[in-house]
């Protein structure tokens, strides 16, 4: 495990390919976001955000549906994502909450793939991997 994300050299011991999938980022620290969204285009996603706030994600979420969003649970000033997992589930988003959280609210927690801070790259793009194969045989 790493204490942030580790994209010092995005891909080359990461497999997966994410070529195809748009992903929506929800992340409030601007360093993880960043390396997130690197490690993530690396691999052929194409990716929107970095958004910290929930109002930031409604924003780029009127732009267009992505295919998966990762989503921190606990944005900036305190905010809560719990509203913005909803409607996301709700429009047949799929939904990685990533979070330095032991515990999700329960309903949240049924709905989305959980990846606990800190977490591998490996671990982020296997939880993307089955969606992506998933489009790209469909």
């Amino acid at each position: 495990m790493v204490s942030s994300i580790d994209c010092s050299s995005p891909g080359t011991n990461t497999p997966g390919n994410l070529r195809g999938l748009h992903v929506l980022l929800v992340e409030d620290s601007w360093q993880v976001g960043e390396a997130i969204k690197g490690l993530l285009q690396s691999l052929g996603a194409t990716v929107a955000g970095p958004a910290a706030t929930v109002a930031e994600a409604d924003r780029l979420l009127s732009e267009g549906t992505p295919d998966a969003a990762l989503v921190d649970f606990c944005l900036r000033g305190g905010e809560q994502a719990d509203g913005l997992i909803n409607g996301m589930n709700d429009r047949g988003v799929m939904v990685v909450a990533i979070s330095g959280y032991e515990v999700l609210p329960a309903p949240i927690a049924q709905r989305v793939t959980i990846l606990k801070k800190p977490f591998t790259d490996n671990q982020l793009v296997a939880a993307l991997e089955p969606l992506a194969a998933q489009k790209a045989s469909g």
